[in-house]
């Protein structure tokens, strides 16, 4: 049989012709790949891009974290000085937020007070990320007996209750931005710890695994060079919903007075300083409270859409 470049069909079933036909799609431009093929991440953006809601929130994140910067700086106003003549002072031209008792411009502290929120966040989130993925790697990686008795230690660690850690800190340490970090940090980790430890416990019997150990790589080798590598869309997700836990966690202690102490400005602080006023002067307290909800629900969208960029099955 004579050989060409032109693919053949047989006819239609009962047909007695020439058994063969040719076609008029040379072979090669049959194999032609229409569609280029793309990383995990690049599939992983092209899912996020077709979600409004998490690109709206990652949008307005970036905003939120650019006026934290840059308006306590651009500001005319210091968040400290007191101004007693313009105590209460409705937003204007002058003080676009307002003023609040002690005649400080509340523009310059709300701002501050997000700018601090943002800090305790992505601190708290990145110790988060450093302790529990290598926590949970061990933990996932090591022997039953090994990683059952770590993962004993986190249940009880994550069973403490978390504002009975504050009081003590705070009573040792004093209150402050620096106490409620470490506070958060003690035990924010273990989530992240135990969603490592399940992705380890799925990956580490794959074949790639088994060929590196066949090889002789080292535990630490395998774990940190192949494992973890391929557990970070969930890391990445996780990461980014715990920084709105942290956020509110402080707010929450700062409105208690446990948290970032007055004149220094914090969310939780200026909604507590403005609780017992609001009725008559509400912009004191709709304006944080607004910021702050804000923050958090870009956050949560934001988490919301990684979650389904990685793991698209999850939304079915």
């Amino acid at each position: 049989m004579s050989t060409h470049s032109e693919d053949y069909a047989p006819l239609a079933k009962g047909s007695v012709a020439d058994p063969f036909e040719k076609l008029h799609q040379k072979h090669i431009d049959a194999e032609v790949i229409v569609a280029e093929s793309q990383s995990t991440w690049q599939e992983s953006w092209g899912r996020m891009k077709t979600n409004r809601l998490a690109m709206g929130g990652m949008y307005a994140l970036i905003v939120i974290i650019i006026l934290a910067i840059a308006c306590p700086m651009l500001s005319p106003y210091n968040s400290y000085t007191n101004d007693l003549d313009n105590t209460f002072g409705a937003p204007s031209a002058s003080h676009w937020f307002g003023t609040d008792n002690l005649g400080r411009d509340l523009f310059t502290r709300v701002w501050m007070g997000v700018r601090i929120s943002l800090i305790v966040g992505f601190t708290a989130a990145f110790i988060d990320l450093i302790i529990g993925v290598a926590y949970g790697g061990i933990m996932g990686f090591s022997g039953r007996r090994i990683g059952g008795a770590m993962n004993k230690l986190a249940e009880v660690l994550y069973s403490i209750p978390h504002l009975l850690v504050v009081i003590l800190l705070s009573v040792v340490m004093g209150s402050g931005l620096v106490t409620i970090i470490i506070a958060l940090s003690i035990t924010g980790w273990i989530t992240m710890s135990w969603i490592v430890r399940g992705q380890i416990l799925q990956l580490k019997n794959q074949e790639y695994v088994l060929a590196a150990q066949s090889m002789g790589a080292s535990g630490a080798r395998i774990l940190f060079r192949h494992l973890i590598p391929n557990t970070l869309g969930p890391i990445i997700v996780t990461v980014t919903l715990s920084v709105p836990s942290a956020i509110f966690a402080e707010a929450f202690l700062s409105f208690i007075g446990l948290g970032v102490q007055s004149p220094a400005s914090s969310l939780g602080t200026l909604i507590g300083e403005a609780l017992s006023s609001w009725t008559l002067y509400p912009w004191l307290m709709i304006i944080p409270a607004a910021l702050l909800s804000i923050t958090m629900y870009a956050f949560n969208v934001f988490g919301d859409g990684l979650q389904y960029a990685f793991d698209p099955k999850s939304k079915k």
